[in-house]
C-alpha cells in the first residue's frame, strides 16, 4: 500500500480503537432497518403507510439537523460527540426492542425514538468526517479512510447476511437489542479513545459558525460542485436501485433471488474497491474520482436494456469498486485541504447537498415508469448520472486540483 501499510495504521492504538468502533457500530446497525421494517409491518393493522411514516420520521430529522451536528463537531471534542451520539441511539434501539418484544408498540412511540436515532447520526457522521485527521498523519489519509471502509464494508455484508436470519428466528425486537448492544460497545471503544480537543468556539454564536462553514464550503469551487452534481447523481441512484432496479428484476428476471445477486455483487466490488483506492496515488486526485462515478451508471443502464441478471451484477460489482474508490478519494481531498477547525461543518453541508434530491428521486420513480416504462426510466437515470459527472470534469478546479507531493511520491514518505 502506497506509503503506509495497513499494519502500520494498526500499530497506532488511536487507530485500532476508532477502526473497532466504526466496525462494531456498522456491523450492529445493519440489525436495525431490518428488524424495524418487519416489526413495523408485523404491528396489527399496519402496512405500507404506517412503515412509511416511521421512516419519515427517522430520516427528516437525520437530514435537518446535519448541519447543526456539523457546528457542534468543530464545537467540542469529536470524540465525545461520536460517543454521546452512540449512546442516545443504543437507549433509542433498546426502546423500540422493548416496545417489539412486549407487543405495546404505539406508532408515535416508535416515531419518536426513530427520530432520537436520526437525530443521534445527524450528530455522528460529521464528526467522523473530522476526527479522523486528528489521529492520522496527512500522508497517511488516504490509506486509514480506505481501511477504515475495509472494516465498513465487511461489517454491512457481514451485518446484512445475519440480521434477517436473526429477525426470523428472534424476533425484531430481540434484533434491535443486538443493535444496542453493539452500538454500547462502539461507544466504549470510543470512550477508550483519548478524547480529540476541541476548538474552544464558545465565544460565536452557533449562526456565525453556520456562515463560517458556508463560507469555507462555497469558497472552494470543486467542492460545491461534486456535492451538486452528486444531489443529482443520489437521486437517480434512489429512483434507479430504490424503485425502477427492483420492478424490472420481479418482472423480468426472476424477483427477490436475481436482485439479491445484484445487491451482493455490488457488495464484493466494495471491497474491491478499497484496496484499489488505498493503492492509487494520483497527482490529480479529483479527476480519477469524479471519472469514477460514469461507472455507476453501468448496471443502470444494463438494467435498463434488459441484460442477463449475471451481466447485471458483473456491472454492479464494477460500481460498488468505483464508488468506494471515488469515497476514499473523496474523503481524503477533504481532509486535506479543508482547515480543521472547519471540517465537520463542511462535511454537513457536503452529506445535506448530496442526498437533499435523494427523497426527490424515489417520488419521481414510479410516475416515470408509468410515463415512458421502467426500462426506459433506468436508461434516463443513467443518462443523468453520466450528464452531471460531464459538467463536473468540465470544471476545471476539479480536473486539476493536485495532490500533495509527499503523498504522490511513495518514496517521500516514510512507511509508519
Amino acid at each position: 500500500m502506497g506509503g503506509v501499510r495497513g499494519r502500520d495504521l494498526f500499530a497506532d492504538g488511536r487507530f485500532r480503537l476508532l477502526f473497532l468502533a466504526r466496525t462494531i457500530s456498522v456491523l450492529a446497525a445493519a440489525f436495525g432497518p431490518v428488524a424495524l421494517a418487519f416489526g413495523v409491518l408485523d404491528l396489527p393493522g399496519a402496512g405500507a403507510t404506517t412503515l412509511t411514516i416511521v421512516l419519515t420520521a427517522q430520516t427528516v430529522p437525520q437530514i435537518a439537523l446535519m448541519v447543526f451536528g456539523g457546528v457542534v463537531a468543530d464545537r467540542i471534542s469529536r470524540t465525545r460527540l461520536m460517543l454521546t451520539a452512540e449512546l442516545a441511539s443504543a437507549a433509542a434501539f433498546f426502546g423500540l426492542a422493548a416496545m417489539f418484544v412486549t407487543r405495546h408498540a404505539p406508532v408515535w412511540g416508535i416515531g419518536l425514538l426513530a427520530a432520537v436515532t436520526g437525530i443521534a447520526l445527524a450528530l455522528y457522521y460529521p464528526a467522523l468526517t473530522g476526527v479522523v485527521p486528528e489521529i492520522v498523519r496527512d500522508e497517511h489519509l488516504q490509506t486509514a479512510n480506505g481501511v477504515l471502509r475495509l472494516g465498513v464494508n465487511c461489517a454491512r455484508l457481514l451485518g446484512m447476511a445475519a440480521a434477517g436470519g436473526a429477525v426470523a428466528l428472534v424476533g425484531a425486537g430481540w434484533a434491535l437489542g443486538v443493535n444496542g448492544v453493539g452500538l454500547v460497545v462502539s461507544a466504549a471503544l470510543l470512550a477508550a479513545l483519548r478524547p480529540t480537543p476541541g476548538t474552544n468556539r464558545g465565544r460565536t454564536s452557533m449562526v456565525s459558525d453556520l456562515r463560517e462553514g458556508w463560507r469555507e464550503f462555497a469558497s472552494r469551487r470543486w467542492l460545491w460542485v461534486i456535492v451538486l452534481q452528486f444531489s443529482f447523481v443520489i437521486a437517480a441512484m434512489q429512483a434507479g436501485f430504490g424503485v425502477l432496479g427492483p420492478v424490472v428484476a420481479k418482472a423480468d428476471l426472476g424477483g427477490a433471488p436475481a436482485w439479491s445477486t445484484i445487491l451482493v455483487g455490488q457488495g464484493l466490488g466494495t471491497m474491491a474497491g478499497v484496496f484499489v483506492a488505498i493503492r492509487l496515488r494520483p497527482r490529480r486526485p479529483l479527476l480519477v474520482a469524479t471519472s469514477m462515478v460514469f461507472a455507476v451508471a453501468l448496471p443502470i443502464t444494463l438494467l435498463g436494456i434488459g441484460a442477463p441478471v449475471y451481466v447485471v451484477a458483473l456491472g454492479a460489482f464494477v460500481t460498488g469498486a468505483a464508488f468506494d474508490v471515488f469515497g476514499v478519494m473523496w474523503e481524503t481531498t477533504m481532509q486535506r485541504e479543508i482547515p480543521r477547525e472547519a471540517l465537520s461543518r463542511v462535511a454537513a453541508y457536503d452529506g445535506l447537498g448530496s442526498f437533499m434530491f435523494g427523497p426527490l428521486g424515489l417520488l419521481a420513480a414510479a410516475p416515470l415508469a408509468d410515463a415512458v416504462g421502467a426500462h426506459h426510466a433506468l436508461l434516463l437515470c443513467a443518462a443523468l448520472i453520466a450528464l452531471v459527472t460531464v459538467g463536473a470534469l468540465a470544471v476545471p478546479e476539479v480536473r486539476n486540483l493536485r495532490a500533495p507531493t509527499r503523498v504522490v511520491d511513495d518514496r517521500a514518505v516514510a512507511p509508519g
